[in-house]
């Protein structure tokens, strides 16, 4: 409690004023270092998976259908909701069979992007991490094998699977391509913050573009927090304290690994609440006091854990420049599922 009271006090002392932090960057530096924060013109897919609008209109209806767990009750949209930024809004996610998970859902917002998946990383391809929690008995509890025998007793399934993967029908490894490539299409909007970035001043408030600069200076959230996702795909111990190993927990790994959990994207952060892979902390305030206060001491805490002050106005225009971050939501209409 006392801790919390004096990184509370510490964003409100006027230690340092914004004028002090930023008013020597040169505009040439500002102008390079907004270009690093371009949007790219097209959404990578991998040469042995390629996109096609068949095959992501499948991926999409296997995402959105209960059938896919064993119970018949949850879907992969139970945990990854277009409604809270694709997650679910739950500290901890709850399968279909009524067991919470032991973290919260990360967002698959612009996974295509990702070079690892799951807050540890263990999924190598996105092909991997979309079937892994139909298989875990703690969220969709669907052996594969069950699962393509379930699809296959659905003509409408059977013709779609052909018609995709000619000469291969429903496999394992074909629904695992089909719904990594519907989640491959799923990208954050065009948000105020990319108009700002192509040029438009208009786009983004005063307070946004000083919490811009706090953001990749005094702040330092962009060491981890880089590129066009706001994510270096990197793990890191930020000192939350808690009993989970992270990437250590995984086979193979030295004890440098404990408690490393992967930097999540910050793309329509607002949404995404509760924050954190265990959920812990509800409000964006919340993480930006934990980050100000250094973190919990650890043996393998990250060294970019380094405590800093805002002042209350810092605060103010730091939380403008991430809600800038939000883009404009496509609607997600629900897919007429095959019979």
């Amino acid at each position: 409690m006392v801790r919390l009271i004096m990184i509370a006090a510490a964003f409100f002392c006027g230690w340092i004023s914004l004028a002090q932090a930023d008013a020597n960057r040169p505009i040439s530096d500002l102008e390079a270092l907004k270009k690093t924060y371009l949007r790219p013109k097209t959404v990578p897919f991998p040469a042995d998976n390629p996109y096609t609008a068949d095959k992501a209109a499948l991926g999409k209806a296997l995402f959105f259908d209960p059938r896919l767990s064993k119970e018949g009750n949850t879907n992969c949209m139970a945990c990854h909701n277009p409604s809270f930024g694709w997650t679910d809004g739950q500290s901890k996610s709850v399968g279909s069979r009524g067991m919470v998970g032991v973290r919260h859902s990360p967002s698959i917002l612009n996974v295509a992007w990702g070079k690892s998946f799951f807050w540890d990383g263990r999924a190598a391809t996105l092909e991997e991490q979309a079937i892994s929690p139909i298989m875990n008995p703690v969220e969709m509890n669907m052996p594969l094998e069950d699962l393509v025998k379930v699809l296959k007793d659905v003509p409408g399934y059977v013709a779609w699977f052909e018609r995709v993967f000619p000469g291969e029908g429903i496999t394992q490894k074909t629904i695992a391509q089909a719904l990594a490539t519907f989640e491959r299409t799923i990208v954050s909007g065009w948000a105020p913050f990319d108009a700002w970035i192509e040029g438009d001043e208009s786009a983004i408030s005063e307070s946004a573009k000083r919490g811009f600069l706090i953001f990749n200076g005094k702040a330092d959230c962009a060491h981890c927090h880089s590129g066009w996702t706001f994510s270096d795909e990197e793990f890191y111990n930020i000192g939350l304290g808690d009993d989970d190993l992270g990437k250590g927990g995984l086979p193979n790994t030295s004890v440098k690994d404990k408690h490393l959990f992967k930097t999540p994207g910050l793309r329509n952060i607002r949404q995404r609440a509760p924050y954190m892979h265990d959920g812990a902390i509800d409000s964006i305030e919340g993480v930006i006091m934990h980050y100000a206060g250094g973190g919990n001491p650890s043996p393998t805490l990250s060294e970019k854990m380094e405590a800093f002050t805002l002042t209350e106005q810092e605060m103010t225009d730091l939380i403008a420049f991430l809600d800038s971050l939000t883009g404009e939501d496509t609607p997600m209409p629900l897919p007429v599922l095959p019979r």
